[in-house]
């Protein structure tokens, strides 16, 4: 096979996959909390026919030497977890991470997992619970009778219960971080998984060392700016072109070869 025709595929495979990450980033510009993904791209093995610095003869050493490279192949996706736009809900179970942090909830089957989304909710039981109806950690339980829900910045969660006019104290919403967020699993859902490469999350109060406060009625935008997203695509879809020509003229040379033997 040409050289040239393996490199021109892997590029089209590299490209059409950035294209992938893209089209989920334009996907998810309006889902709360979300991080966009950035593929990170890796040249592969070079053949050395010569290598840079071999002698020539007893005197001289050749400056340059003759390296062919073997194309291009997606090294990982990063997920960029730099804070979205704020949006004001003023709805009392909107809570937004204004800095760095996750919330806490359990899953179905009883591990834990990691969100940035903020849009709670109440569970027919009385729980405060993610979206998708996943309980928060540390549980907070929300007595009958329960109304003016507030959420202080530093997670405390307090509410009038019934005719009592003193606020009662009902918990604490913590958030927990990680040495390398971007090593975090992610599941969908808006939710990510600890992994190996993420590092222990480390769990602390909100608005207090690393951690960022909360701002009860507000939202966490996606991160995803659509002008660098589209900028991106135009891009991937010229490398795309031209890559396919790149094949097409490879193609022609062997035609040519094969005509004139």
């Amino acid at each position: 096979m040409n050289p040239a025709l393996w490199v021109s595929k892997t590029g089209l495979a590299a490209q059409d996959a950035k294209m992938t990450a893209i089209s989920n980033n334009l996907a998810n510009v309006n889902t709360t909390g979300f991080k966009r993904d950035r593929v990170v791209f890796q040249d592969l093995f070079y053949q050395t026919p010569r290598a840079p610095g071999t002698m020539l003869d007893q005197n001289n050493v050749a400056p340059n030497g003759v390296q062919f490279g073997s194309g291009v192949r997606i090294l990982g996706t990063q997920k960029q977890f730099t804070v979205g736009s704020m949006q004001v809900t003023n709805q009392d179970l909107d809570v937004a991470i204004t800095g760095q942090g996750f919330f806490q909830v359990e899953t179905l089957d009883g591990d834990i997992a990691y969100t940035r989304a903020g849009n709670l909710s109440i569970s027919p039981d009385g729980v405060l619970t993610n979206a998708q109806g996943l309980p928060l950690v540390p549980q907070i339980e929300l007595p009958e009778h329960t109304k003016k829900l507030s959420i202080a910045k530093d997670g405390t969660v307090t509410a009038s219960v019934g005719g009592e006019t003193d606020a009662v104290e009902l918990g604490q919403i913590t958030l927990v971080n990680f040495v390398n967020p971007g090593g975090l699993e992610a599941v969908g859902g808006n939710l990510y998984r600890e992994t190996a490469a993420s590092g222990e999350a480390v769990e602390g109060v909100p608005g207090e060392e690393a951690f960022g406060a909360l701002e009860q009625g507000s939202l966490e935008g996606s991160n995803v700016q659509v002008v660098e997203e589209m900028v991106d695509m135009i891009t991937v879809q010229r490398a795309y072109e031209m890559n396919a020509k790149m094949v097409s003229a490879a193609d022609d040379m062997l035609k040519f070869i094969n005509q004139q033997m």
